[in-house]
């Protein structure tokens, strides 16, 4: 495991891309999973920058995203604030500024009819693409992975779970609020990939920024490994796993832990 801490929200974005680019140049054909949320969006702006003014080349990726809300799915009807699907806001931070193929991107259908036949075909696209090359990931308010809440196995796999009251506050809070929706009308289910899905990754980049994040980092990285805290699941992983945090969010970790 390594720990990166960096100043600021923005130098820990560009870490964070400068990471995920690197492993696009040694093998262009790289497996990465998204992750959505406020965190990542900067990262995915650096990514736009190197891919118009470097040439970093997606045409080879291909993507698995963490999770979708059971019920959504992406409407060009609606102007982007509206349009609260993970599916929309991965075309609008991210995919619709770089050369990716839309066959190459994968995301949760929060449409499906039948949900678990879905997620076991989501699972067997995830292993005929030859394994996840990088994982990237957030951590929730209450230290949750993608939508694995709080009771999750580390051996649970792709399946619909259902969103607990902090979850649905936080979300409710970054996103739903300001776009006009009540709590009552954002999804309080959603399709995420599974711990054992993401611990299967052969490498993994999380990222946390901002002082709110300070204790929850510091129980996934120093506390017991517990399914009340699922991103405590890092201790426990097997492959190369990166953290990189902003000077705020690094506040409660031991300063000799990381660079």
């Amino acid at each position: 495991m390594e720990i990166i801490v960096k100043q600021d929200y923005d130098q820990m974005s560009r870490c964070a891309a400068e990471h995920i680019a690197e492993l696009i140049r040694k093998k262009p054909n790289s497996v990465i999973g998204f992750a959505t949320g406020r965190t990542p969006i900067g990262t995915y702006r650096e990514l736009i920058r190197m891919h118009k003014e470097e040439g970093l080349d997606f045409s080879q990726v291909v993507t698995f995203n963490l999770d979708e809300y059971l019920g959504l799915g992406m409407d060009l009807s609606k102007p982007y604030a509206l349009d609260q699907s993970y599916q929309r806001f991965m075309y609008e931070e991210l995919f619709n500024h770089i050369n990716i193929k839309k066959e190459n991107i994968h995301i949760p259908d929060g449409l499906t009819k039948n949900p678990d036949e879905f997620c076991k075909a989501y699972e067997e696209a995830i292993k005929e693409a030859g394994g996840i090359d990088l994982q990237i990931l957030g951590i929730g308010g209450d230290g949750h992975w993608a939508f694995n809440e709080p009771g999750s196995t580390l051996d649970s796999r792709t399946r619909v779970e259902k969103l607990n009251e902090q979850t649905i506050k936080d979300n409710y809070e970054a996103f739903y609020k300001e776009a006009g929706f009540t709590m009552e009308e954002m999804p309080h289910y959603a399709i995420t990939m599974g711990l054992g899905t993401i611990l299967e990754a052969k490498s993994l980049l999380m990222l946390a920024n901002g002082a709110k994040k300070a204790k929850v980092v510091a129980k996934a990285l120093y506390g017991p490994v517990t399914d009340q805290v699922t991103a405590s699941a890092i201790q426990v992983y097997k492959g190369k796993a990166t953290i990189i945090l902003d000077k705020e969010a690094a506040s409660m970790l031991d300063s000799k832990d990381y660079n």
